[in-house]
Formats: C-alpha cells, sequence, structure tokens
C-alpha cells in the first residue's frame, strides 16, 4: 500500500519552516511521507533550488522521510496540481507578510487554497505542540458544505486524541434555529460515534469570525477548521472576508481550510484508507 504524504510548499522562510514542522508533528503518528516543494520560474534556477532543498531538509532531525522537489511554474497552480498528482492528504503551507513567494499574505494564500482539491494546513508564526492538535475549533455556519470537514477534523481527532469545539451562530429567526439546533445534533453525532470528545458552543451571529477566534483563544485552541466558500452566502453568517480574517488571525492559530465539494453534504475520507 502506498504510504500517505503531505505537502509542504517551501520558500526558504522562517514561516516555511514552520509549516514543516507541522507537517512532521502530523506525519510521524502516521508513518506518512512529506513532499517539500519548492517552485521556481525557469530551469535555469532548479539546481540552486535543489541544493538548497537538500540543505534544508538535512538540518531537521525526524524519522519522516522528507523528499525535496523543485517544480517550474507558479505558486497559484502548481502547488495544487502537485499535491494533486502525488495523492496528497494534506498540504502545509505558512503565510505571512511582506518577505517570501509573492508576499504571500492572506488573500494570496486563498488563491493557492481556491486552486487546489486537497485541504490546506495554514500556519503563521506558532509551532505545534509536541502532543499536537490537543484542541481542534470548529465552526459550523448554515451553509450546507460546512459539514464536509468534519471527516478531516475526526481523522486528525483520532490521531491526536483531541477534544473538538463545535461553534455555531445563535439564531433568533424560528426556521435558522432550527437548522442550527440540526448542525449541533449531527456534529455531536458524528464526533460521538467516533469515540471523539466533543463540545458544542452556541455563539452570537453579529461578528461570528470575531467570537469564533475569542472562543477559540479561550480553549487554547491549536486549530481552527472553516470552509473556503468564496462565495456569497445567503444562508451562512460568516462573512466575505471570513476565510482571509481567519488564516490571518491575531492569535496566529494554524487553520485548516478545504474547498467544498459538490453535490454531497459530507465528506467520506480516512487517512488510513
Amino acid at each position: 500500500m502506498k504510504a500517505k504524504n503531505f505537502i509542504v510548499p517551501h520558500d526558504f522562510t522562517d514561516v516555511a519552516d514552520v509549516a514543516l514542522k507541522h507537517a512532521i508533528a502530523t506525519a510521524t503518528p502516521l508513518g506518512a511521507e512529506i513532499y517539500l516543494l519548492h517552485v521556481v520560474s525557469k530551469n535555469k534556477e532548479i539546481a540552486a533550488a535543489e541544493e538548497k532543498l537538500n540543505s534544508l531538509v538535512s538540518k531537521f532531525d525526524t524519522a519522516v522521510k522528507i523528499i525535496p522537489s523543485v517544480r517550474v511554474g507558479n505558486i497559484f497552480e502548481d502547488i495544487g496540481d502537485f499535491a494533486a498528482e502525488h495523492h496528497a492528504e494534506l498540504i502545509f503551507m505558512g503565510t505571512h507578510g511582506t518577505q517570501g513567494w509573492q508576499h504571500l499574505t492572506g488573500m494570496n494564500a486563498l488563491k493557492v487554497i481556491t486552486h487546489s482539491s486537497v485541504p490546506f494546513v495554514v500556519v503563521q508564526s506558532k509551532t505545534p505542540k509536541d502532543s499536537g492538535y490537543d484542541e481542534i475549533v470548529v465552526p459550523l455556519d448554515l451553509n450546507k458544505e460546512t459539514k464536509q470537514k468534519l471527516a478531516i477534523v475526526a481523522n486528525l481527532a483520532k490521531y491526536f486524541n483531541s477534544n473538538v469545539h463545535v461553534v455555531t451562530p445563535e439564531e433568533s429567526d424560528e426556521f435558522l434555529n432550527h437548522q442550527v439546533k440540526a448542525n449541533i445534533k449531527f456534529a455531536e453525532k458524528y464526533f460521538s460515534e467516533r469515540n471523539i470528545s466533543v463540545s458544542t458552543t452556541v455563539l452570537p451571529s453579529n461578528g461570528f469570525d470575531n467570537e469564533v477566534l475569542k472562543h477559540a483563544v479561550s480553549v487554547d485552541a491549536d486549530l481552527i477548521a472553516i470552509m473556503n466558500l468564496n462565495k456569497n452566502n445567503f444562508f451562512g453568517v460568516l462573512t466575505a472576508n471570513h476565510e482571509e480574517y481567519i488564516l490571518t488571525n491575531e492569535a496566529k492559530i494554524p487553520v485548516l481550510v478545504m474547498n467544498p465539494l459538490e453535490g454531497i453534504s459530507t465528506l467520506s475520507v480516512d487517512f488510513n484508507g
């Protein structure tokens, strides 16, 4: 059976090193491999990039197999394409300010994510704990695609024995309130059936983004899981800028983010399959 693998795009910045540390922490209990990917624009840049990647790999003392890879192209398309070609389970990517790949800030990170069918863990400067992702916050708004992330969260929670904190928006409208309660019940059942510790909290819908972050800080969250909806929501309280706000959150909490798949409500994923 082919080994599971993760992708770490690396542009030789400190935050990319942080992303690699997160990938190693997650790969270790799985026996997964890591492709360390650097994208160059011209063939003549390949040799120098390969040398730098090999040097970088030698600095990490880990039992995890790290495979240096250089690709000619652009980050907005080739990171996602590379991950798809290698059937990767996750992409671990750092996001930062004015240094590194084409100013890979929150909005540009979203452009990379939107092109990929593979989920991302986006990190800032916070390194992983030795125990991994102990506390995972999962916002569930009223958009039907929001449940798709539950399978991936469940897998991570099983690996790290995590506590999952589901948060939903408070709704005064009777119909919407019924939908909120249905989502809470669904999530509780989903995680409980998998023997995962789960708590549910209803937060004010006004400023839900900020409330999610405040709650994440209050539970000392190691990861926040969101969907990259990037479109207008009728039922969702998550604003158009929700994804970027969470990705670049001031608490620097890593963020699991995936694109919704059309035509399904929950995603059946098993990294161990």
